[in-house]
């Protein structure tokens, strides 16, 4: 059983700069209160119905045959997480992946299963392609070139904004959606939400949904979570190792900079290549790190918001 702290400070932490709009659906229930699972949630879902950010929700850049398909985790614990992939007639994946977590013994659910959950708990259909990113997608068939999240040219930079690739189609805004949290009450939760690589192979789902990869979140240690590029992420299980890092008494951005320094070991890094990870250790600690340059972290606490850039780099100075 989890020792919770009888008080804390309430604290809200994303992934991008674009997390901060999330938050501003979220802060109010923590402020009130509330519960941590609730924050992360709305924080989520906020960002999912913001057309403005094509990686996450409505706007998100479909596949490379133009469907939008949405994953998303939720988790409190270990015992206690919830998962949803390749949606794509229902918006609000990290709702429907709360639900799973609540209301199921199940953690993941996928494809037209879960569209069909979806339709059974009550959420509405909706269309998931917005115009801009329908337009996005035709303008990528008719050019026919390739863009992969790890391999093409570019990758995640935060100069503002939601978008997630400029007209040239390379990297130039956010990613993922990761919002970690505690509440008043010492209890930590953490949500992440995303469409996935944009013009992916039908099917494609990365370390965003997965328990472990993208996110974790263990009551008695703290939570982290992971954007960029996801299948660097999933081969070291990234999220839990951050965490594992921290039980061993590391702090926060040392556990996550071990997680960088296992990716690198692990793979034949470009330039290209972008992680980064934000962490909360149960007593309130935060933790930031990243590849490269060009991530941000949204927090907010009772003293407002800010976005910082990572505490640590692993390869600064680099252009973005």
């Amino acid at each position: 059983m989890s020792a919770f702290m009888a008080s804390a400070t309430p604290i809200l932490l994303s992934t991008w700069s674009f997390g901060l709009r999330g938050h501003a659906a979220a802060w109010p229930v923590l402020e009130a209160g509330g519960h941590a699972v609730d924050a992360v949630v709305d924080a989520c879902t906020a960002i999912e119905a913001d057309p403005e950010v094509d990686s996450v929700g409505f706007g998100g850049l479909p596949d490379r045959d133009g469907h939008v398909t949405l994953d998303a985790c939720v988790m409190r614990s270990p015992a206690s997480c919830g998962s949803v992939c390749c949606l794509r007639q229902h918006l609000h994946a990290a709702r429907i992946a709360r639900d799973i977590m609540d209301s199921t013994p199940h953690v993941m659910l996928v494809g037209e299963a879960a569209d069909a959950y979806a339709d059974a708990v009550g959420e509405p259909r909706e269309d998931l392609l917005s115009p801009a990113a329908a337009k996005a997608w035709e303008s990528w068939k008719r050019d026919g070139t390739d863009v992969d999240q790890i391999r093409d040219a570019g990758r995640p930079v935060d100069r503002g904004g939601g978008q997630l690739f400029d007209g040239e189609r390379r990297w130039a805004g956010h990613d993922t959606i990761g919002t970690l949290a505690l509440d008043a009450m010492g209890v930590l939760a953490g949500a992440c939400s995303t469409s996935g690589s944009p013009w992916k192979l039908p099917g494609r789902v990365g370390d965003s949904p997965i328990v472990g990869h993208g996110l974790y979140v263990d009551p008695d240690i703290g939570a982290v979570t992971a954007t960029g590029s996801g299948e660097l992420v999933m081969g070291v299980c990234g999220a839990m190792l951050g965490v594992e890092e921290m039980r061993r008494g590391a702090e926060p951005t040392e556990a996550l900079l071990a997680v960088l320094e296992r990716i690198k070991s692990s793979y034949d890094l470009e330039e290209k290549h972008q992680v980064g990870l934000i962490a909360l250790h149960r007593d309130g600690r935060i933790g930031s790190a990243a590849l490269r340059d060009g991530f941000k972290v949204g927090i907010t606490t009772v003293d407002g918001d800010e976005i910082l850039d990572p505490e640590h780099v692993l390869f600064p100075g680099e252009s973005e």
